[in-house]
């Protein structure tokens, strides 16, 4: 297998064009290879600068998740600290997080930033939302968004080899125009992500209330019992920040 290292987007797009599989930190793939068969070519973007960012509400999708730091949200900083052991922070990607991971740890969180993605293709880069790219498994380049008030995180514990850790995220943001707040709560509850948001106004109860007529007020009630400790936590600091 000829492994790519692209320091260029052009460059990245020419490999792309003829062929290369992208690999993320290859943290996914390779026992799938190793039983399945290698690739002719793979490509790694951890040489590309423009998927290496890690700045004020952007983040590169070559970023490897032990350096989502002090800088990133609390929601995604907590979110990527869960992710597997040490030794997969060290190695997994942003991107391959997302777009390549069954579990998609990071996808919660970047739902309730109201994240957008820029993505490589072999003839453009562009910006779209996450559903186009988790639907067409886009290449990421990087992840935007506009820092929230205050966000929240937590995850289950469960047993190794089981059913997947329930996960909530949540997040308040400003409203636009001196407009009301908006709250935008993810749960993972097995392999499914349910997301929705709220205008956030009044105290908790009110917008647990109203939280309750979206999607995520269908989910069980254990799943239930988490968003609504999360969301009261996160309303309470909101409205004391």
């Amino acid at each position: 297998m000829l492994l790519r290292l692209p320091t260029s987007v052009s460059e990245a797009q020419r490999y792309l064009a003829e062929g290369a599989v992208p690999i993320g930190g290859a943290t996914l793939v390779w026992a799938t290879w190793q039983r399945d068969g290698f690739p002719e070519q793979a490509m790694s973007l951890r040489n590309l600068p423009e998927a290496n960012v890690v700045e004020p509400e952007l983040l590169g999708g070559a970023v490897v998740l032990n350096e989502i730091g002090d800088r990133m949200p609390e929601v995604l900083r907590r979110a990527a600290a869960t992710v597997g052991t040490g030794a997969v922070r060290r190695t997994a990607t942003v991107g391959g997080n997302i777009v390549g991971s069954s579990l998609r740890c990071l996808l919660p969180p970047a739902l309730v930033l109201d994240a957008r993605a820029t993505v490589l293709e072999t003839d453009r880069v562009r910006e779209t939302d996450l559903a186009e790219v988790l639907a067409k498994r886009h290449l990421i380049l990087s992840l935007r968004w506009r820092d929230p008030i205050v966000s929240g995180y937590r995850k289950l514990d469960a047993e190794a080899g089981g059913a997947p850790p329930l996960v909530v995220a949540c997040a308040v943001h400003p409203g636009d125009g001196g407009g009301p707040r908006h709250l935008r709560v993810a749960v993972r509850d097995g392999h499914e992500v349910v997301s929705d948001g709220v205008v956030c106004e009044g105290d908790a109860p009110q917008v647990l209330d109203a939280l309750r007529t979206t999607a995520v007020g269908t989910l069980p009630s254990a799943a239930w019992d988490v968003v609504s400790e999360k969301v009261t936590d996160v309303v309470a600091r909101a409205a004391n920040g």
